[in-house]
C-alpha cells in the first residue's frame, strides 16, 4: 500500500462515515463502524470494512442496506473528494472485532483453568508436606 493509497482510503473511510450517519435515512442500518478502506493503487475501487455490532440478522441487514446505499454514497462523494474519479465502493463485512472478542475470552478461560490447576497443585503439595511431617 502505498502513501498515496493510505492516504484516499483515509480520506474515504472519514467521509464515507459521515455521509452514511448524515445523509442514508435507511432505517436498517444499525451501529456500526467503518473499521478500514482498502484502496488498491487504480484507485478504481474501494473496500470498505464495516464492523456492525448486532446479532446476526442486524449485521446481514445493515451490510444490505449499505450496499444498496453505495451508489447514493459514492454520488455525494463526488463534491467532498478532490479527485478525478471516484471509487466504486464495496462493504464487507469485517468480524475481527468479534474474534478479538472471542479470543480474549478463551485466554481469561485458560488462565482461570490454569489458576485452579495452581491452587490444587499447591493444595496436593501442602498437604504431601504434613503427611511426611
Amino acid at each position: 500500500m502505498t502513501r498515496r493509497t493510505q492516504q484516499v482510503g483515509e480520506m474515504l473511510r472519514e467521509e464515507v462515515d459521515d455521509i452514511i450517519r448524515r445523509e442514508v435515512k435507511d432505517p436498517r442500518i444499525g451501529f456500526f463502524s467503518i473499521t478500514r478502506v482498502d484502496v488498491p493503487t487504480d484507485l478504481r475501487t474501494a473496500c470498505i470494512y464495516v464492523s456492525v455490532l448486532g446479532s446476526e440478522e442486524e449485521r446481514a441487514s445493515t451490510l444490505d442496506a449499505l450496499r444498496q446505499a453505495a451508489m447514493f454514497i459514492r454520488h455525494h462523494l463526488k463534491p467532498r473528494l478532490r479527485m478525478r474519479q471516484v471509487p466504486m465502493l464495496e462493504f464487507t463485512d469485517d468480524r475481527s472485532m468479534a474474534y478479538a472478542a472471542e479470543i480474549s475470552e478463551t485466554l481469561a478461560e485458560v488462565r482461570a483453568r490454569d489458576e485452579e490447576i495452581r491452587k490444587r497443585a499447591a493444595a496436593a503439595e501442602g498437604q504431601s508436606e504434613e503427611r511426611e511431617s
